[in-house]
C-alpha cells in the first residue's frame, strides 16, 4: 500500500495493477460479507466471494514485502550504513502502525456508543504489515542478493511453524500481543501471515537485481514457479498423513499459504503481461485502485461496516448485494480518481478584489 517513485512506477506498473485487483476483490468480498442475508450465506455465490476474498490480504502483505525490498535496496545503493538502513525499515513499520491506529480510532469513534474500547487493539491487516516489517527490518543489513534467499527461507519457516505456534500454550501472553503472533481466524497474526511479507521481500529483491530487458524472462519463470508451487502444495495438502499432531488447513496450514503464494505469482505475471503488452498506454481503472489502495481501504471499511448502510446489513438478496457491490466499487473508483487529480481539480483561490473590477483612479483625484 505504499507508493513508488516515478521510475519504479513506470517500470513496475504491474505492481499497482496487482494491488488494484486485490482492492477490487476486497471490496466485493466485504460487501457480500456485510450485506448478504443470513439465510443465503450457505449459497454457492456467497461462499465463492468469501473464498476468493481470502486472497487480498495475502496480496497486500506480499506487495508490502516487495516495496520494503525496494526501500532496503535503495538505501543500500545510497551507501547508508546498516543502522540507518534498519532505521528506515523501522520508520516504515511505525508509519503503518500509526495508520492502523488511526483507522481503528476512527471506526471506534464513529461506532459510539455501541463500540467497545477493546476494538482499538484489534490486529487488522495494517497492524500485520507493521509488525512483520518491524520483525524483518534486520534483513536491511544484508546485501540485496542475500535477501532473495533469506526472504524465501524465512517465509517457509514462518508458514511451516504456524501449526506449531497454534499448538503452543500462549496463555501467559496478554490478549492483544497474542493476536499479533498466534494464528486466529479473527486477526492477522504473524504466523502464518508474515510469510507473505517475507516472500515479497525475496521477490522484490529479485526485481531490483534484474535489468529492464530481463523482466520478460523473469515473469515467465515467476508464472512457471507459481504453477509448480500450486501443484506441489495441492498434492502435499491432500496426503493422508501430516507432519503435525494438530493442524487446521484454513487457519494455519502451510500448504494453503504456498498455494496462495503460487496464485500471487501467476497474477503478478499476468499483470505484467497486460501492463507491458496489453494496454501499456491506456488508463486502467484497476491500476487506479492500486495507486490509492490505502484511502480506498480506509473509506470503504467505514462505509461497508459502519452505520451508514446499517439497514442493509445481512438483509439483501444475492442480486441486490451484487448491485450494492458494483455501487461501492464505482464510488471508491470515483474517490480514487478525485484523490489522484485533486491538485488539478482545485480552483484557484479568488482574489479579495478582482483586478477587472478594481476602482480606477480618476485624473485629478
Amino acid at each position: 500500500m505504499t507508493a513508488l517513485n516515478k521510475t519504479s512506477t513506470s517500470r513496475f506498473a504491474f505492481i499497482d495493477w496487482t494491488r488494484g485487483l486485490a482492492a477490487v476483490v476486497m471490496l466485493n468480498g466485504h460487501v457480500f460479507h456485510s450485506f448478504t442475508s443470513s439465510n443465503l450465506r450457505g449459497s454457492s455465490p456467497f461462499v465463492l466471494t468469501q473464498f476468493v476474498g481470502g486472497m487480498p490480504p495475502a496480496a497486500f502483505l506480499f506487495l508490502v514485502g516487495i516495496t520494503l525490498a525496494f526501500l532496503m535496496e535503495s538505501r543500500e545503493r545510497q551507501g547508508l550504513p546498516a543502522g540507518r538502513r534498519v532505521w528506515a525499515a523501522f520508520r516504515r513499520a511505525g508509519y503503518l502502525f500509526g495508520l492502523a491506529f488511526l483507522v481503528r480510532l476512527q471506526l471506534w469513534a464513529f461506532g459510539l456508543p455501541n463500540s467497545q474500547w477493546t476494538d482499538l487493539f484489534k490486529v487488522d491487516i495494517l497492524n500485520a504489515m507493521g509488525f512483520a516489517i518491524l520483525l524483518m527490518s534486520g534483513l536491511a543489513v544484508f546485501r540485496t542478493a542475500d535477501r532473495v534467499r533469506m526472504g524465501a527461507i524465512l517465509g517457509l519457516l514462518i508458514a511451516f511453524a504456524a501449526p506449531i505456534v497454534s499448538s503452543t500454550n500462549w496463555s501467559w501472553l496478554p490478549g492483544p500481543l497474542k493476536s499479533y503472533m498466534v494464528p486466529d481466524s479473527l486477526a492477522f497474526g504473524f504466523f502464518p501471515w508474515g510469510a507473505f511479507v517475507a516472500f515479497g521481500i525475496s521477490a522484490g529483491s529479485v526485481l531490483r537485481l534484474v535489468r529492464k530487458e530481463q523482466l520478460d524472462r523473469i515473469m515467465q519463470w515467476a508464472a512457471l514457479l507459481g504453477l509448480a508451487i500450486i501443484l506441489v502444495a495441492r498434492f502435499c495438502g491432500e496426503l493422508p498423513y501430516s507432519l503435525y499432531s494438530s493442524s487446521e488447513y484454513w487457519l494455519n496450514g502451510p500448504w494453503l499459504i504456498l498455494i496462495k503464494l503460487g496464485v500471487l505469482l501467476l497474477v503478478m505475471a499476468a499483470a505484467y503481461l497486460w501492463t507491458q503488452y496489453g494496454a501499456p498506454q491506456r488508463w486502467s481503472w484497476i491500476r487506479q485502485f492500486g495507486t490509492t489502495s490505502m484511502l480506498v481501504y480506509w473509506v470503504h471499511t467505514e462505509l461497508v461496516y459502519g452505520r451508514w448502510l446499517y439497514n442493509w446489513k445481512e438483509r439483501l438478496t444475492l442480486p441486490e448485494t451484487a448491485l450494492a457491490s458494483l455501487g461501492v466499487i464505482l464510488l471508491m473508483l470515483l474517490l480514487s480518481v478525485l484523490k489522484t487529480n485533486w491538485k488539478r481539480l482545485r480552483l484557484p483561490r479568488p482574489a479579495l478584489v478582482s483586478p477587472s473590477y478594481a476602482p480606477r483612479r480618476v485624473p485629478g483625484d
